[in-house]
């Protein structure tokens, strides 16, 4: 990764490691349902905690090596931007517990579509709270994917309550964080430090009750657990130097490999069942997708700068 302070790269390498670094974290996002599957015999709410907790506590040794320690001391001084933080802590949190949940029980057809719809719902709330405009194009756009959803609807009789429930809450998240400003990764540390305590007293009860996967299973069990704050920050820390390099352009349309991966993943991997009704919903949604993105390559109007990178390393 390029380093703070070191020689800029000339532009056709920064644009290599820009697009290794977006397929990097991009793919590692689409990998998760690898890893929360093979902690399917671990409660999601205990993953969540884990998750939280060694996140916390490598974002806070990230932040030390940045020199960045008098900048977090102001945040938690200001209880203004604490609420906010509480806030956002608790969508985001809410928002990988959901996705646990759904992978691990056996939902990644669903939670992929939230990553597909997710870039058409940040361009609604932009609408609806930025004031933003939509070209003809856009709408139709928007339009395409709200087929595909009523698709399902009628189709299958539900509503797709986890793929919705994961693209507006990490889409109002994003925009909360547009909205205030605030760095990824120094936010991101805020929130799970402000959920770390919540974390360690549940995980701590588990304990002592006997009930706690870590030490209770197995050493391949203890590892994933423990990896999970490195799963966490490692796609955040690609990303960050992703949108550094390239256009952000370009970042919206790697992003789609996200979903992607975790399509193929779920149907080719996990045996999901993908039905006639799932082609002809998901068909609307890569339509529309596919209109919208053409679009902004081509400069009609640029995409928001926080509709291509509302992901930051903290989604899923």
């Amino acid at each position: 990764m390029v380093q703070p302070g070191s020689a800029s790269p000339r532009p056709s390498d920064a644009s290599l490691i820009g697009v290794a670094s977006g397929l990097g974290c991009f793919g590692l996002w689409g990998a998760f349902p690898i890893y929360f599957k093979l902690l399917g015999h671990v409660p999601a709410l205990e993953v969540l905690a884990h998750r939280v907790l060694w996140s916390a506590a490598l974002l806070l040794g990230l932040i030390l090596a940045q020199g960045q320690w008098s900048a977090l001391r102001a945040e938690f001084r200001d209880p203004r931007r604490l609420g906010f933080y509480l806030m956002t802590a608790l969508l985001i949190s809410g928002n990988w517990l959901l996705y646990i949940w759904a992978v691990q029980h056996g939902r990644i057809l669903e939670a992929s579509l939230s990553y597909y719809i997710n870039p058409l719902v940040n361009v609604l709330l932009g609408v609806w709270f930025l004031r933003e405009r939509l070209n003809p194009r856009q709408w139709i756009a928007v339009a395409l994917a709200a087929v595909g959803v009523l698709v399902l609807v009628v189709g299958q009789g539900v509503l797709p309550w986890i793929s919705l429930t994961l693209a507006f809450s990490f889409g109002g998240y994003g925009l909360l964080r547009k909205k205030a400003g605030h760095a990824a990764t120094l936010g991101l540390c805020v929130e799970t430090v402000l959920l770390a305590p919540l974390a360690l007293l549940f995980l701590a009860n588990l304990a002592l009750r006997g009930a706690g996967a870590l030490g209770a299973v197995n050493g391949q069990t203890d590892l994933l657990l423990l990896a999970a704050g490195p799963v966490t920050v490692a796609p955040l820390l690609l990303f960050l130097q992703a949108t550094r390099l390239l256009r952000l352009s370009t970042v919206g349309l790697i992003q789609y490999l996200t979903p992607t991966l975790q399509f193929l993943l779920a149907v080719a991997l996990y045996r999901e069942p993908f039905t006639p009704i799932h082609l002809a919903a998901f068909g609307c949604i890569w339509l529309a997708l596919a209109l919208y993105s053409a679009d902004a390559w081509f400069g009609h109007r640029p995409q928001p700068a926080w509709a291509t990178t509302s992901r930051r390393g903290i989604s899923s």
